[in-house]
């Protein structure tokens, strides 16, 4: 079993620059690929990022170039660095450990792009 809980999201100006932060506990987080993905009002949930147990790393094309997703094994922490910020990045981000048939979701965090 896995925990994880998410944290960073806020209001921002466009142009701006967030940081979030997933914290997982329960389990080895080398073990599982890592995503972020997110949900805005009205709208189906996007997968943004993965970053794999070996590291690759893929984005969707809507923030491919603005942000960047990471992990550190030995904190059990995975981050997505969000720069550029655009009002339609106004969203809640989750993020999500998958490994074989166990898929484990965070509460999420509120991104909101705005002036």
């Amino acid at each position: 079993q896995v925990q994880l809980v998410e944290s960073g999201g806020g209001l921002v100006q466009p142009g701006g620059s967030l940081r979030l932060s997933c914290a997982a506990s329960g389990s080895r987080l080398s073990l599982y690929t890592m995503d972020w993905s997110r949900q805005a009002p009205g709208k189906q949930r996007e997968l943004v990022a993965t970053i794999s147990r070996g590291g690759s790393i893929n984005y969707s094309d809507s923030v491919k170039g603005r942000f960047t997703i990471s992990r550190d094994n030995s904190k059990n922490m995975v981050y997505l660095q969000m720069n550029s910020l655009k009002p339609e990045d106004t969203a809640v981000y989750y993020c999500h450990a998958g490994w074989i048939s166990n898929n484990y979701w965070g509460q999420g965090t509120q991104v909101t792009v705005s002036s």
